[in-house]
């Protein structure tokens, strides 16, 4: 505990390459989970997050197994997991349902994989929780790569998108595909879980993807407004939690977490004092008027 703030440690270790490597990696995590983000909540997709998640993590076993690369396997299994949610449950009241069976299923085989394993158990773990010491300039160009590919695809349907999660019904009269938009959403999902396994791991998926959106929408009802924010929350999450596990050398995923969750109770906090305010601002308007009467 002692070395939890201890800064001039932290600053010898911010020189190191792997450690600037991991904050360019957290930034450009934070870009996309922050942009999806909003969309996942309106869409009720957070369980979905965490199904892909689980599927990154059973393709990352299979991939340490095989000893090839641990991003690559993730982003297989979570593109894998993110097409079986599009496709089997296209409708709604299904959704849970088929995420569950998903997950349960990855959560497993990915267990069975890592039981073959007979490598350094700290692999293991990391796959888990996240471990930044494993991402080099190969895994930062996919992650690049792969995060701009998401982002020009949500360019390009983002509107239609939009329109469909916001009325479903009106868009399809309208002619909107709203399957398709949603299978395509989807493997976006699936592809932005499986990036940020390495960062935060497969169980903690959800507090960058979900957590700094769901703190965006309590302070606002713009879309657009709560992007910037989902998009600011996620990176002083994904990058503080970095800076803060240097000195401790404790899991990123604990402090990601931790910094997400703490935004969204001062996001809940700030929405409640709005609340209250504007109820007694109503009040004596409404006194006022009985009197008049």
């Amino acid at each position: 505990m002692d070395k939890m703030f201890d800064f001039a440690l932290t600053g010898e270790l911010l020189g190191l390459d792997f450690v600037q490597t991991a904050l360019l990696a957290a930034a450009v995590l934070g870009l996309v989970a922050g942009v999806l983000g909003p969309l996942v909540v309106m869409r009720r997709m957070s369980f979905a997050v965490h199904g892909t998640a689980e599927l990154a993590f059973t393709g990352a076993a299979g991939a340490l197994l095989l000893g090839v690369g641990v991003e690559l396997g993730g982003l297989a299994g979570a593109v894998i997991a993110a097409l079986l949610i599009g496709l089997l449950g296209g409708r709604e009241s299904e959704r849970d349902s088929v995420i569950g069976v998903i997950l349960a299923f990855g959560l497993g085989m990915g267990v069975l994989l890592l039981s073959f394993y007979e490598g350094r158990s700290a692999n293991k773990f990391g796959i888990l929780v996240g471990q930044i010491i494993t991402i080099d300039s190969t895994n930062l160009n996919l992650l690049v790569g792969a995060s701009v590919v998401v982002l020009v695809v949500l360019a390009v349907i983002y509107r239609p998108l939009l329109f469909a999660t916001v009325d479903p019904a009106v868009a399809t009269a309208r002619g909107v595909p709203v399957r398709l938009l949603s299978l395509i959403f989807a493997v976006l999902v699936g592809i932005s879980s499986a990036l940020g396994v390495q960062i935060v791991g497969a169980l903690l998926v959800v507090s960058l993807m979900v957590t700094p959106a769901a703190a965006a929408a309590r302070v606002t009802a713009s879309p657009w407004k709560a992007t910037v924010l989902s998009i600011v929350f996620a990176e002083i999450a994904a990058l503080g939690g970095i800076v803060l596990s240097l000195a401790p050398g404790k899991p990123v995923s604990a402090f990601v977490t931790t910094i997400s969750f703490v935004i969204y109770l001062v996001c809940r906090l700030i929405a409640w004092l709005r609340g209250r305010s504007s109820r007694v601002r109503v009040e004596p308007t409404a006194t006022a008027q009985s009197a008049l009467r």
